[in-house]
């Protein structure tokens, strides 16, 4: 992974860094294939950056991780989805969006 600041989610490290975490976690849901989430990685590697020490950035590769995908409903990728101390999502969007709207979703969850 390139940018330290990003956390590479597995299935193995799924409940300790997402559904115990105390901040609030931004999860890019992307496979290798995919042309939109490869485009989308700039802008969650920026985020990541922007939240450190605030809140988790990480990414889950879907082929690998099926079984998470499949919990969740992921039929689309990039899927983007933030949690907040728990294994239920708080908040969810799925496609390239702009850089603001991650932002806002974890601001919402920051109390900013």
């Amino acid at each position: 992974m390139a940018n330290a600041n990003v956390i590479n989610l597995t299935t193995e490290n799924w409940e300790a860094e997402v559904v115990n975490s105390k901040v609030p976690v931004l999860v890019d849901f992307w496979a290798a294939w995919c042309g939109p989430c490869r485009a989308l990685g700039p802008t969650i590697d920026k985020i990541a950056d922007q939240f450190a020490g605030k809140a988790k950035v990480g990414k889950l590769n879907t082929d690998e991780s099926q079984e998470i995908a499949i919990r969740y409903g992921i039929n689309s990728i990039p899927a983007i989805l933030v949690f907040m101390g728990g294994a239920d999502p708080v908040d969810r969007t799925v496609g390239v969006r702009p850089e603001a709207e991650f932002v806002k979703m974890l601001n919402k969850q920051l109390g900013l």
